[in-house]
């Protein structure tokens, strides 16, 4: 399985993470600070070729009613910008509740209320990678 890098688009940083070669675990690699969409895109669409990624998935978050809400419309519109920097294909992936899944993931693991204060941008990529690795799988 090629190595697939993820996006968790967020306003103010984007998470970003990527799989190992066998497709199996996703591992957190960056946050990027936003500057602008064209800009932050072009970043990411160089750690892809840097890392041999051959896809790029974007989280989306979306309403009750399954419709994409107003970050899950930005990680469509970052998603499309991607798009122009890159000859890699671009796919959308639900990341409902990853944000609060990588909460989660950092209280089991025992890290202290001050080491979880921090943001949780890269492991919410890891979240939203790994749920789509193991549904390619299934």
């Amino acid at each position: 399985m090629p190595r697939i890098l993820c996006v968790d688009h967020g306003e103010k940083r984007i998470g970003v993470a990527a799989s190992d070669l066998t497709g199996t675990i996703a591992s957190s690699l960056t946050v990027i600070n936003h500057v602008a969409r064209a800009v932050d895109a072009a970043q990411v669409a160089a750690l892809a070729v840097e890392q041999g990624a051959e896809k790029i998935i974007v989280g989306q978050s979306f309403d009750e009613e399954g419709n994409p809400n107003a970050a899950g419309r930005a990680a469509a519109r970052f998603a499309e910008a991607l798009r122009a920097q890159t000859s890699l294909p671009v796919e959308m992936w639900d990341e409902s509740l990853s944000t609060q899944d990588a909460r989660m993931a950092r209280i089991q693991s025992g890290a202290s209320r001050k080491r979880r204060a921090g943001h949780h941008d890269s492991l919410a990529a890891v979240v939203i990678l790994q749920s789509y690795l193991e549904a390619m799988r299934s």
